[in-house]
């Protein structure tokens, strides 16, 4: 009788260490404590650092990446109550405007107007959208992705803060590495904040808004209100980050508002993997060193850039850092069939 031809498959398995929830674990030993702290640690300290090792045109780019990465955590927190907005261009360029306009007009310091940006940023933006959360969809969308484009004209037509020419000199930084501490510790501080807030008791009810408004509503629970807290929240953080960037590039102007601060952040999200906020924050800094080393190739580089984020995310449709957390979590061996 014929030997039969052995056939082998991969087995994936556990590694040995039980997750009682998402943030509760039996660990055994040093090496469980090592191996749940390393992917968490290594992130922190890479940012930590960074900032000495990056000088010059690189340092900027850290700094833009921190300024993407906080509006597409900002996106990635109104998406867990069912908010999908193409404008978070508003929320940084309303934070830009009021630090701007605050210190060149009436000399305030920047110490003063980050916060004042930050907050009133927030303010002005959930009074102007406060109106639609009763949208859903494409049309609440539309709404955030016409606002600011509509301020743009505004500036332009009437010539307020500057007009096309904006406000120049600025007050600036101590220094171009307090500037970057304070936007990499900005961006770990949300991130922290943002995943320890939406597994709490709060997050719980705005996934809840997200899955199923009306069963909440039952509950006696006014979803819109919480909406509004939401973009509040969301436009804080992207205000924070326009009022950083206006004073570390010492200059104001209708740029703000560009839809590179809307499309960006989405795709950040989606490359890295939405709901998880890591994902968002992974992806802004793939995606924005990945995009000024690009640069150099001129037109093409937007073809390129392109094709990679398509294949990016055809390839791993749901996203990058869920991949990494699977793999990492699990580990594959060849088995025989038997």
């Amino acid at each position: 009788m014929a030997e039969r031809k052995a056939q082998f498959r991969r087995k994936r398995l556990d590694r040995g260490i039980k997750a009682r929830s998402d943030t509760l674990f039996v660990v055994a030993s040093r090496r469980d404590l090592i191996y749940l702290l390393m992917p968490r640690a290594l992130p922190v300290l890479a940012l930590l650092v960074l900032p000495l090792l990056l000088e010059g045109y690189w340092g900027k780019v850290l700094v833009y990446a921190c300024m993407y990465g906080l509006l597409a955590l900002s996106w990635d927190l109104m998406a867990s109550c069912g908010l999908f907005s193409l404008g978070q261009a508003l929320f940084f360029g309303m934070g830009a405007y009021i630090a701007g306009t605050l210190n060149h007009y009436f000399h305030v310091p920047p110490v003063i107007t980050v916060p004042v940006a930050s907050i009133g940023g927030g303010l002005l933006c959930a009074a102007l959208l406060a109106p639609v959360v009763r949208l859903r969809g494409v049309y609440f969308a539309m709404i955030t992705l016409m606002l600011p484009l509509l301020l743009i004209k505004v500036i332009d037509a009437t010539g307020v803060f500057g007009g096309t020419h904006g406000l120049p000199s600025l007050s600036p930084f101590p220094s171009d590495i307090v500037a970057t501490y304070l936007a990499v510790a900005g961006f770990l501080g949300c991130l922290f904040i943002f995943r320890r807030v939406i597994n709490s008791d709060y997050g719980l009810v705005l996934r809840a808004i997200r899955d199923d408004d009306r069963a909440v509503m039952s509950g006696a629970i006014n979803i819109y209100w919480r909406k509004i807290q939401a973009i509040f929240i969301s436009a804080s953080v992207g205000a924070f980050a326009g009022a950083l960037m206006t004073h570390h590039y010492q200059f104001l102007g209708m740029s703000a508002f560009a839809l590179d601060y809307s499309i960006l952040p989405v795709a950040a999200v989606a490359l890295g993997g939405p709901g998880t906020f890591a994902g968002a924050a992974l992806g802004s800094m793939v995606l924005v060193p990945l995009s000024e080393t690009l640069r150099a190739l001129g037109g093409l580089r937007i073809a390129i850039y392109c094709g990679i984020l398509i294949l990016s995310v055809i390839a791993l449709p749901e996203g990058i850092f869920h991949y990494m957390a699977r793999k990492y979590h699990q580990f594959e061996r060849v088995v025989e069939v038997k």
